[in-house]
């Protein structure tokens, strides 16, 4: 899938070029085009600088966290519900103390982290699979809430408004929260539906009502707010949470007597080795699109869509956003160059990038991630896995667009 994405993109460049050229007469589309090469080749090393650090951070502070046990309290904390949103996986089967680490770790934006975890939290589902071609009940609605792209922690979203010189890079910090919230509520629902899941269970229903409290209380105080006061409050709320974080791992490590700084370093040196091996795939990225866009294929597309909304009579500031959206199922690299490329054609702070930035947190990698989860454990039936991880990623991004203008309209 990702390699006849990547070669789209420069056919559709190819096509795009060579019209604008014969019958527009506009010869210097190809300058363009190559400069463009350059361009993005170039950014790319800039933004791996910063996610050298980036990485090598977080999975410093998870090791520590590891050692301290601090995300297998995690894991027991919500250990009841899944219990009960799996009931043909035993209680205290290994499988529930992974998929809860998996979740831990990506609502803490650690992917590189929660991808071996989730790896592994299948397999011991697949040990359960009475039919091991086709995905058991558990397998799907691990892997679409997987997909659902929940996330409390968007570091990376953080780090990419602040190497592109956004002067508050959490800005986007609560409606990220909001959007993902929709996504993978919208997610167990349909998988919910399909699968006739208890979700009156008193477990599943405290789970859920509160989150529900939460996320309604939070909306209803920040309805009354305008727009200065939500930036301040996502802004403050974000950096808050952040730190928080940091402290809570230094503070449960040093209690639980583990040498902090040793495991620091540990875990760092798997952050430099990781953001080392991203960096071919970003540059890859990053040069397409910035082909695409250079060629005008992409402004052409967008403005097709951009015309018939604007027949409709809507708001069409969206649109600059929509490319982001209609790549992330496909490849997170692509849809992270085209989040990138959005901030440096609009600007960090503008609407397009801010929706971009949204979109991006509150989505997954939909047929990557079922590629590699599946495949991982050798499943060729995805039975409804699909239509319900397609269903959570709509739900986010209609959550996305709506929380933005709410928040940035």
């Amino acid at each position: 899938m990702l390699n006849w994405l990547w070669l789209g993109f420069f056919l559709a460049a190819a096509v795009a070029g060579l019209a604008r050229w014969l019958v527009g007469g506009d010869g210097d589309v190809f300058s363009a085009m190559v400069a463009a090469l350059f361009d993005m080749a170039r950014l790319s090393v800039e933004v791996m600088v910063l996610l050298f650090g980036t990485l090598t951070l977080w999975l410093g502070l998870l090791r520590i966290g590891e050692r301290a046990g601090l995300v297998e309290v995690l894991a027991r904390l919500l250990s009841p519900l899944f219990t009960r949103l799996m009931p043909e996986v035993p209680k205290g089967h290994p499988a529930l103390g992974l998929v809860t680490l998996n979740f831990a770790a990506n609502a803490l934006s650690i992917d590189n982290a929660a991808t071996p975890i989730g790896l592994k939290a299948m397999r011991e589902l697949q040990t359960l699979n009475p039919s091991p071609e086709s995905a058991s009940n558990a397998q799907i609605l691990f892997l679409v809430l997987n997909t659902s792209g929940l996330t409390v922690l968007p570091v990376t979203i953080f780090m990419y408004r602040l190497q592109q010189g956004a002067p508050d890079p959490t800005l986007v910090f609560l409606p990220i929260l909001l959007a993902t919230s929709a996504s993978t509520l919208a997610g167990l629902l349909a998988v919910a539906l399909v699968q006739r899941l208890r979700l009156w269970d008193p477990v599943v229903l405290a789970w859920l009502g509160g989150v529900a409290l939460l996320l309604g209380g939070l909306m209803a105080l920040l309805a009354g707010m305008g727009a200065a006061a939500l930036a301040a409050t996502s802004t403050l709320a974000g950096n808050l949470a952040l730190f928080a974080v940091v402290i809570a791992f230094l503070l449960g490590g040093a209690l639980r007597r583990v040498p902090v700084y040793e495991a620091f370093v540990e875990g760092a040196k798997q952050g430099f080795e990781v953001a080392r091996d991203l960096l071919p795939y970003l540059v890859a990225m990053l040069c397409a699109i910035g082909v695409l866009r250079a060629s005008g294929a992409l402004d052409f597309a967008l403005e097709g869509v951009r015309a018939v909304f604007g027949w409709l009579g809507t708001d069409t500031r969206f649109v600059d956003a929509l490319p982001t959206a209609f790549a992330k199922p496909f490849s997170g690299s692509a849809a992270r160059a085209l989040l990138i490329e959005t901030m440096q054609t609009h600007g960090v702070d503008s609407f397009p990038a801010l929706l971009a930035a949204m979109v991006q947190g509150s989505t997954e990698t939909t047929f990557y991630v079922l590629a590699v989860y599946f495949g991982a454990v050798g499943i060729r039936r995805a039975r409804h896995a699909v239509g319900c991880a397609l269903t959570a990623d709509l739900a986010g991004i209609l959550a996305a667009i709506a929380v933005c203008y709410a928040f940035f309209g």
